[in-house]
């Protein structure tokens, strides 16, 4: 089994980028559970075809210990296992234990027992490395491999440097490896180009350019991936090629995380400066 957890700014696409993706996995035959480790608990949602799920921290503030696999993970489009974590009440407590709180909850029900036959675990991780909660996927060797959603925005790219950085910190405990770079476009000018750049200059890959689109959109507001809302779009197509790239990639490096310097002068080198 596979363990990915994909990283990124803020609003930069994460769950749409995974869930989009997960969706092409399974419609290759692949079985997936995808672990929301958002807050906000919307990691799923178009899995799921928009339906509320009740998160792990939920369960457990309602019916204590005793519970069961099957009451925190619904099954979704094309049979993907879906999870999310929660978190706390809002203004108490750290969002991060929630997802700690998670994992070890799904490892001690058996979730990831040879069983369940999964191909992959995917974890869409809130962007903040700083926090411990959100570093455990990469800190504790939860996920072995990860792929970062960026775009050409300068912070989009910061946050992509910062994130190799919490990479390159737990990389010799964990064995936690970069899978290249994911640019989910915002049509900024010289975009690939420039992420192509700062990949190279991480010592990773653009592993997948996916244009923007007005259909992601579409399909969110019918409560479905691309994929299962239009099948025949090309947008579905760019979908199931990323899907195939991580299946077929085996490029996996200790990222070169640059200095702030370094990664401005690469915008005004292959940005709009120019």
């Amino acid at each position: 089994m596979r363990k990915i957890a994909i990283y990124g700014k803020g609003g930069i696409g994460k769950s749409t980028t995974t869930q989009n993706t997960v969706a092409g996995l399974v419609e290759m035959g692949r079985k997936v559970m995808v672990v929301g480790c958002d807050p906000k608990a919307d990691s799923t949602r178009l899995l799921l075809g928009g339906l509320s799920q009740k998160t792990v921290l939920d369960t457990l503030r309602l019916e204590g210990e005793d519970v069961e696999l099957e009451d925190i993970r619904k099954e979704g489009f094309n049979g993907v296992v879906c999870v999310e974590s929660g978190g706390p009440e809002p203004g108490v407590g750290c969002a991060g234990r929630g997802i700690i709180t998670s994992i070890n909850l799904l490892e001690q029900l058996g979730a990831y027992a040879d069983d369940e036959k999964l191909d992959y675990a995917f974890y869409d991780v809130l962007g903040d490395v700083v926090c411990g909660g959100f570093a455990m996927p990469i800190r504790e060797g939860k996920a072995q491999e990860i792929y970062i959603v960026v775009s050409g925005e300068m912070m989009a790219m910061y946050a992509a440097n910062n994130i190799c950085k919490g990479i390159v910190k737990f990389a010799e405990a964990g064995g936690v490896r970069l899978g290249g770079l994911i640019c989910n476009s915002r049509k900024v000018d010289n975009e690939q180009a420039m992420i192509e750049a700062l990949a190279a200059r991480l010592g990773t890959q653009m592993i997948h350019f996916v244009p923007r689109d007005n259909m992601v959109q579409r399909a969110e507001i019918n409560r479905k991936t691309v994929i299962e809302y239009d099948p025949a779009h090309p947008q579905a197509d760019e979908y199931r090629t990323l899907a195939r790239k991580i299946e077929e990639n085996d490029r996996f490096v200790v990222p070169k995380p640059m200095h702030t310097d370094e990664l401005e002068k690469l915008l005004i080198e292959h940005g709009i400066a120019n």
